[in-house]
């Protein structure tokens, strides 16, 4: 592979000498006498490798670089520096640059530099590739996962969507069951249509009934106008009722006869109303051991859980931590006009060791803040949360050979 690399720099006698000696190593080189010019070669594309002063009128290397980091982040950038301005690339390989060159340039160093620069081109370049060829194996309606486990999950929600059935859907806190409500609806005949959520556990036992059915004029202090409820907006659609074992007694027998009849009446009203409506329900209880202690209903339980999907929670699914690492950090990156574009073994080792007690949603929030903390282009350890880091010092369980969580 041949490849290209654009050098800027404003002195020309430099800028054709680095060209030379570039040109003899068997790349394709392109100058450019300012960063204006520099940047009018870049947007036409095809550059492997940015080399670029830093010190420059109008467009300075900072510039080019934050422009390169920003849109292209896999082009590594190499500044040139002069003696007296060390401390400036030290601070342009915090934000992004691949390594520095001062002046005047060691060809030797210039050409090892230039060697290894490309080298992780090439090879970001393959990721690239090989992430396309992936993508279509591990994502799935807004979701990461590549282990049996998930792809379990993920082929019986293929199966189950089509149909009118109940599902009930159970896991721990944040592994993602929300997401898999929508997969069901969007992947059924249903998906034009309404798709309504209703977080149970967050209102009191007349409001969630409001909610669910709605209310007339007057029914209760404060109703100064009829009011539509969650079934009701949710007509033809789904309706996603998550935390479904926190409900009361109460709510639960007039739910029981929502799902058994597709009946209901508003709160304060006489008229009997009709729904057709799929339900999907979530929960993260042991519904089982609540019927045991009277807490919740049998009958309404049979009649929700027609097809269960549980979703396992993170620790038992290792496997889709490197993906979803990968992931977060190219969307928290691209958030915060970071160049993050790898992972230090200490810090993969550590987020592999982790039991991700919150599971996913955990994970993104850690990566967000170590995504935000880093400096360079590196997440390091120091960067994740102590609970994290000390997962690390207590464990001896490595990352698996051959696990990617670089970008």
């Amino acid at each position: 592979m041949k490849f290209n690399i654009l050098i800027i720099d404003d002195e020309k006698n430099i800028r054709e000498g680095l060209g030379a000696a570039l040109e003899m190593d068997g790349y394709t080189v392109f100058l450019a006498a300012d960063g204006k010019q520099g940047l009018e070669i870049l947007e036409r594309g095809d550059i492997d490798l940015v080399i670029t002063d830093l010190k420059m009128p109008e467009v300075s290397g900072e510039e080019i670089l934050a422009k390169v980091t920003g849109e292209t982040p896999g082009i590594p950038v190499i500044v040139l520096t002069g003696h007296g301005t060390i401390d400036s690339a030290v601070d342009a390989m915090r934000k992004g640059a691949y390594d520095f060159l001062t002046k005047p340039v060691n060809l030797d160093r210039l050409s090892l530099l230039v060697k290894r620069a490309l080298e992780r081109r090439e090879i970001s370049l393959q990721n690239s590739v090989y992430r396309k060829e992936i993508e279509g194996k591990t994502t799935f309606e807004n979701m990461i996962g590549k282990s049996h486990e998930i792809q379990k999950v993920f082929d019986l929600v293929k199966k189950v969507a089509p149909s009118k059935a109940s599902v009930l859907i159970t896991g721990e806190s944040g592994v993602g069951k929300e997401m898999i409500a929508n997969a069901l609806h969007n992947l059924s005949p249903r998906k034009d249509k309404p798709f309504i959520k209703v977080h149970c556990a967050a209102l009191s036992d007349s409001l969630l009934e409001s909610e669910l059915f709605g209310h007339e004029k007057g029914a209760f202090t404060g109703a100064i106008a009829m009011k539509r409820g969650r079934f009701e907006l949710a007509h033809e659609g789904t309706i996603f009722l998550d935390e479904i074992g926190e409900i009361s007694q109460n709510v639960q027998v007039k739910l029981l006869r929502v799902i058994q009849e597709r009946k209901f009446e508003r709160v304060g009203g006489e008229e009997t109303l009709d729904v057709d409506v799929r339900i999907i329900a979530a929960t993260n209880r042991n519904l089982e051991e609540e019927i045991k202690k009277g807490n919740f209903r049998e009958d309404l339980y049979y009649r929700l859980n027609v097809v269960n999907i549980n979703v396992p929670p993170l620790r038992e699914r290792k496997d889709d931590i490197p993906i979803m690492v990968n992931n977060f950090i190219r969307k928290f990156s691209k958030e915060n006009n970071k160049n993050i574009t790898t992972v230090d073994t200490k810090a993969k080792n550590a987020l592999y060791s982790y039991d991700w007690p919150g599971n996913i949603r955990e994970l993104r929030n850690c990566i967000e803040g170590a995504v935000v903390i880093a400096e360079g282009s590196t997440l390091r350890l120091e960067d994740l949360p102590p609970a994290v880091r000390k997962s690390q010092e207590n464990s001896s369980i490595s990352i698996p050979a051959g696990t990617d969580m670089d970008t």
